[in-house]
């Protein structure tokens, strides 16, 4: 008997252990999938002419904004920011959402480097999306986030401009030499009437000496979305080892009860 019950538990033990096995897998193959195709247009603090010329037309759903990997480098060449990312813009108008994603093809880089403050502009057709950064000892983040978006106007329709602006913030913080990372949609309020979403997200300024990203400064949303599924498994490999044990001693305490006159 004794037997009997080491491979039931052996197998209960081997079916938690494979349970968790596939979810830290499955978390590994999603991270490695992440910037797979990028668009990219770089600059630097000289204007280039837009690659397309069309103004943004407003979608009454959303879809998967195109990734794009933007570079902005200062007069020797040198990247001094960069940042891969989708981008959604959201206008509320009458509690009605409209939705324009950021094409890739038709953005400019522009900016400015500093040594303790550099700005990354994209700049397209009808609109643009701004990031000052700012390093502060030992790490840097987006103190400001601007952004605007001038529509083209249905017919018989005024023309309209949605500004919005974040100052005075602390957003996407890292170690200097690092760069921030979400692959969680980032969603930021810059008006009453008007947001925007980043799908993913990677960015960094200063200290990106070979003009590759650093390593990165995971955000809280990805923490989570990783960390849970593992203390689940771990949770429930818990629980069935405590079910196992009780089920042992339950049946050892059993069979002592009965024996032979």
């Amino acid at each position: 008997m004794t037997g009997v019950r080491l491979t039931a538990m052996q197998c209960l033990i081997l079916a938690a252990l494979l349970f968790l096995g596939n979810t830290l897998v499955s978390e590994a193959s999603k991270a490695s999938k992440v910037g797979s195709a990028l668009w990219e247009a770089s600059g630097n603090e000289e204007s280039a002419p837009l690659n397309v010329s069309k103004k943004p037309t407003l979608q009454p759903k959303e879809t998967a904004p195109q990734l794009g990997n933007y570079i902005l480098r200062n007069p020797k060449g040198q990247v001094c920011a960069r940042a891969a990312l989708g981008v959604e813009f959201m206008v509320i108008e009458n509690k009605k959402k409209s939705f324009f994603n950021l094409d890739p093809r038709s953005t400019t880089v522009t900016g400015y480097c500093g040594d303790q403050r550099a700005v990354l502009s994209l700049v397209f057709d009808g609109g643009n999306l701004e990031f000052t950064f700012i390093k502060e000892g030992s790490v840097s983040y987006v103190s400001k986030l601007r952004a605007i978006l001038e529509p083209e106007p249905c017919k018989k329709c005024k023309s309209k401009s949605y500004p919005g602006i974040m100052d005075h913030e602390k957003l996407f913080s890292a170690k200097n030499g690092q760069s921030f990372m979400c692959k969680s949609d980032t969603s930021l309020i810059l008006a009453d009437s008007f947001r925007i979403k980043f799908i993913p997200l990677q960015i960094q300024a200063f200290d990106l000496p070979s003009g590759s990203f650093g390593k990165e400064a995971e955000c809280w949303a990805d923490y989570t979305k990783r960390i849970i599924p593992i203390v689940l498994g771990a949770v429930a490999v818990g629980v069935i080892l405590i079910a196992v044990l009780v089920y042992v001693l339950t049946r050892d305490r059993r069979g002592q009860g009965y024996e032979q006159l």
